[in-house]
């Protein structure tokens, strides 16, 4: 039997001064939710479209604790972490949509 993954995750606005801590089994479905504003919100208020951080477990409650460990950390942590496997703060998902439209 193939195991589920849940994702904890980060998104940015372009300029990076605002982030979004979220979870999800299904990230790619997730992040073009984000991107095409299907949800009323703070990510649709503030354009927070850019995937800068991910990480994935199976197990459903470690996810589920995690994305609030982070929630309740001070922005600068949120950075550390962020920083320290996308130093540039690039979008990991660039080009997970290159077929379908734009995100803006």
């Amino acid at each position: 039997m193939h195991e589920k993954n849940y994702y904890v995750y980060i998104l940015a606005n372009k300029t990076n001064t605002v982030v979004y801590i979220g979870v999800t089994n299904d990230l790619m479905r997730r992040l073009w939710e984000h991107r095409n504003d299907m949800a009323d919100g703070f990510t649709k208020q503030y354009h927070v479209h850019k995937l800068v951080y991910y990480e994935s477990t199976t197990d459903a409650n470690e996810a589920i604790a995690r994305e609030k460990q982070l929630k309740g950390w001070r922005r600068a942590k949120k950075n550390d972490l962020i920083e320290s496997a996308n130093p540039a703060w690039k979008d990991l998902a660039g080009d997970w949509f290159s077929t379908l439209p734009a995100a803006h």
